[in-house]
């Protein structure tokens, strides 16, 4: 797989500058992208309250069953961020794909950005071939985009 990363950023206070994200969940969201496509792809990766660490993969599905724009179900969402509460946990990253454009925020996905203290990645799935992801934070409708640090996840033996 291609993979472009674009990167830029300035800095945030609390936050972190950078995302750090691991492979595996990365090739998931793209997977989610391609299986959705041509419609948007959308979906959360949750993580520790307060942790900044992506951690737990939560494809959801578009309700708007669109090429241009994504909705998260209402009743999926109202489950989801239940039971992210009750794990103690946050949505780290907010997800969806472009099936036709670049990955950068639309006017309609500033707007709608409601938690400011997620990463809102993007992925383009307008060329076979060529993966592009990227980060950024949007908050009171400034959109700032950061560097993604893709690892391996490290398993203690």
């Amino acid at each position: 797989m291609a993979t472009a990363i674009l990167s830029a950023g300035k800095s945030h206070g609390n936050v972190n500058d950078v995302l750090t994200i691991d492979r595996a969940i990365v090739d998931a969201i793209f997977a989610h992208a391609r299986r959705d496509h041509p419609d948007e792809a959308c979906g959360v990766i949750a993580g520790p309250v307060g942790s900044d660490a992506p951690s737990r993969f939560i494809p959801m599905d578009n309700s708007a069953r669109s090429q241009t724009f994504y909705q998260f179900d209402s009743m999926e969402q109202l489950r989801v961020w239940r039971e992210m509460d009750d794990n103690d946990e946050e949505p780290v990253v907010i997800y969806h794909s472009h099936t036709a454009t670049e990955a950068y925020p639309s006017r309609t996905d500033i707007n709608l950005a409601g938690e400011p203290g997620a990463h809102y990645v993007l992925v383009s799935t307008r060329e076979p071939g060529l993966d592009e992801i990227r980060s950024f934070r949007i908050v009171d409708g400034a959109v700032t985009e950061e560097k993604i640090d893709i690892v391996d996840a490290k398993v203690d033996a």
